[in-house]
């Protein structure tokens, strides 16, 4: 293998706790949750639709077209999660919006205890490296915020590209950013919208999503590359 596509949420990284998320977001808007209603207002959220959570139960319909859209524009984007958070009744003032920034924010994301490790040993072994996310809002800040940027060697970000997995564009885009053939190249992700990458001429690795801050296996994609640590 000659490079390494990883997926961002849920395999290189994870959303931080939903409580913690809520409380944050409110002490932003000035308003001092206790841990219960904290706990109360982060499980109508997280059912609502959070960035980076399971998806939503139900999309309100002036939403849909937004929704729809989330993963291609910036606005859609912002416009879905806080139209979806405004759903929620509370007495924060500007709750909506704090929870959005909050989200968005490398503060609100915590990268897997293998992520580090395995794009160094990647790195060292001179191959090469991609994030491919279906996602509406900038992560390079993210990787700068965790020292992780001089891991990473492209981004390609369905939100710039317009194109989101499992449509192979986006992994011969990536491909074309590093300069390597799709056959040389290994897909990681966590959804089978990453084992799209197969019809692009890549090989793919799925593995199961982990909780914030814990090993999800990411070192398997090691042996495969053809480099361990």
């Amino acid at each position: 293998m000659q490079a390494v596509l990883f997926d961002f949420h849920g395999t290189l990284a994870q959303v931080e706790e939903p409580v913690t998320w809520v409380t944050a977001a409110a002490a932003a808007c000035g308003a001092d949750l206790d841990r219960a209603k904290a706990t109360i207002l982060a499980d109508r959220l997280v059912t609502a639709g959070r960035a980076g959570g399971p998806l939503p139960r139900r999309v309100p319909i002036h939403l849909a077209e937004h929704w729809a859209d989330r993963d291609l524009y910036e606005h859609s984007h912002r416009a879905a999660y806080t139209g979806l958070a405004e759903t929620v009744m509370t007495d924060v003032q500007g709750l909506a919006d704090a929870l959005y920034d909050r989200g968005m924010g490398p503060a609100g994301w915590l990268p897997y205890a293998d992520t580090e490790p395995t794009l160094r040993t990647l790195h060292e072994a001179g191959i090469k490296v991609a994030v491919v996310s279906n996602i509406g809002f900038d992560i390079r800040p993210h990787f700068a915020e965790w020292g992780l940027d001089g891991l990473i060697d492209a981004f390609a970000l369905s939100y710039e590209i317009g194109r989101t997995k499992p449509d192979p564009a986006i992994f011969l885009r990536a491909c074309g950013m590093l300069g390597v053939d799709p056959e040389h190249t290994l897909m990681v992700g966590d959804t089978p919208a990453d084992a799209g990458a197969v019809q692009a001429g890549c090989a793919a690795l799925v593995l199961p999503a982990a909780e914030p801050g814990r090993s999800n296996g990411l070192s398997a994609s090691l042996a495969l590359a053809g480099c361990s640590r």
